[in-house]
């Protein structure tokens, strides 16, 4: 199967002053087969997002390459880009400060398409936001309406519409679900389940809910501090998490049954700093399987087979 996105060792430093640099990605090799979806997992400030944004071509990669559809993003000029971005688009997490204020639902799904002057009449501008509203379900009522005016659902489903206007191959799902309400969030990834069916999307899914991504990816990469350290596809991750970082994030999803009496695991010890780490493990002081093979050098990905890759020492033997 053709893979619509691939990034080749792709990086994005910050940097903080005093020639230190913040490894916010670092060496992330992934690949996305057209029509499916990769999920991309991890705690907070691993990492997920700013490789959403870099991958988008929002922020500049440090270093790497990123093909989209046969084209490498990083290598493209200006004018090149611009081109290309029209087949990639975002959904971001928050639906309420993604979208200006003072914009009707009209403007807001038109501004796209205004912009890039796909439409020379405004009433097939009027059509094409029209019909973008029935694919995302919202009612034509809402056309003159404003964000505020709106619940959390009904504003998500616009982000969605503007990222559908231009008719893109690859959309970035930044947490699209994690401020609606649970029968909400539902909803929008029904939303989108649907619409990768009917027009053949691909999706980079950003969450930080283990359940969500499995009911809606192909495939896993979990992150920590920067590095991916396991990738497989949904059900194999879910059945043999082989890092003890995935193990643990696994451990931690609650489940609904009473007096199991399982006495869930902790992870203890001193989260590594992301600006200029040493090389080695990054999870090795808060793992419980630490040793000294695990510092001193960078842990590459063991290809365990079947798609299911694991830095770590422990799948090395």
């Amino acid at each position: 199967m053709k893979n619509l996105v691939e990034t080749v060792d792709l990086k994005k430093y910050f940097s903080v002053g005093h020639k230190r640099m913040l490894h916010a990605v670092d060496g992330i090799n992934l690949e996305i087969p057209e029509g499916k979806t990769l999920g991309v997992v991890g705690e907070s400030g691993c990492g997920k997002s700013t490789l959403g944004r870099v991958v988008m071509g929002l922020l500049p990669a440090t270093s790497g390459e990123i093909h989209l559809d046969g084209q490498d993003i990083v290598a493209s000029s200006k004018k090149e880009f611009k081109k290309i971005r029209k087949k990639v688009q975002m959904i971001f997490q928050d639906p309420y400060s993604s979208l200006d204020p003072r914009m009707s639902i009209y403007e807001l799904i038109a501004e796209p398409l205004v912009m890039n002057k796909v439409y020379s009449s405004k009433q097939d501008v009027l059509n094409r936001v029209q019909e973008l509203m029935e694919t995302v379900g919202l009612a034509e009522r809402f056309i003159n309406s404003y964000p505020h005016e709106l619940d959390g659902g009904r504003r998500q489903r616009i982000g969605v519409a503007r990222a559908l206007a231009l008719n893109p191959k690859f959309i970035v799902c930044d947490e699209p679900v994690s401020a609606l309400d649970v029968s909400i969030q539902a909803q929008i990834l029904n939303l989108l389940m649907d619409m990768q069916r009917d027009l053949g999307l691909t999706y980079m899914f950003i969450t930080h809910n283990l359940a969500v991504v499995k009911h809606i990816s192909d495939v896993i990469m979990v992150m920590y501090l920067g590095q991916c350290v396991e990738i497989a596809p949904a059900d194999e991750l879910f059945a043999h998490p082989q890092h003890p970082y995935t193990q643990a994030l696994l451990d931690a999803i609650l489940k609904p049954v009473l007096g199991s009496g399982k006495e869930r695991k902790l992870i203890q010890g001193e989260v590594t700093s992301p600006i200029d780490p040493p090389a080695g493990c990054r999870f090795a002081k808060r793992c419980e399987h630490c040793r000294p093979e695990c510092m001193g050098r960078d842990i590459p990905l063991t290809d365990l087979g079947g798609g299911h890759k694991v830095a770590c020492v422990l799948a090395e033997k």
